[in-house]
């Protein structure tokens, strides 16, 4: 999936301001280069004169930060090294945790979307790439996986 399109979708979600995506952005490193008028060039369509394409690492950091926003962040721990690269997977995997979801609100979720999946298709989704079986994260799969989260969210606050 495009990383604008998961930005866009995670700040509807949360209902978040550019300003706000830009401070749980510098949670995961204060020192990250990112300002609102990039937010705001992120969020645009890619018809819109001023899109720019969000990079893996703007969105590596962004959900970063949406872990550290959500959970804290444990200083006894190293800190963990960035993704090289922002795969379908690795969005679900930063997503669940922030979120603190188990794998019975992973298949609500899923349910809720009117995309229900079994058991073994999720955990293949969580597995290293490496495992046999590890299974990629289609877009239609983090599309209604962002549409689930989405509604419980927006239903919860």
């Amino acid at each position: 999936m495009i990383n604008n399109d998961v930005l866009r979708s995670i700040r509807y979600m949360l209902d978040l301001s550019d300003i706000k995506v830009v401070e749980i952005t510098k949670l995961a490193d204060a020192a990250f280069p990112l300002e609102k008028a990039q937010v705001q060039a992120f969020l645009k369509k890619d018809e819109e004169e001023g899109y720019v394409e969000c990079s893996g690492p703007v969105l590596a950091h962004f959900l970063d930060g949406l872990v550290f926003h959500y959970r804290g962040r444990d200083e006894s721990l190293p800190p963990r090294p960035m993704e090289k690269r922002m795969t379908n997977n690795v969005v679900l995997k930063k997503l669940r945790v922030a979120f603190q979801l188990k794998d019975i609100d992973m298949h609500r979720i899923f349910e809720d979307a009117g995309f229900p999946i079994s058991k073994p298709e999720l955990t293949a989704l969580f597995r290293q790439p490496g495992h046999k079986n590890f299974r990629l994260c289609g877009d239609q799969l983090l599309r209604n996986f962002l549409k689930g989260l989405t509604m419980r969210v927006r239903e919860g606050s």
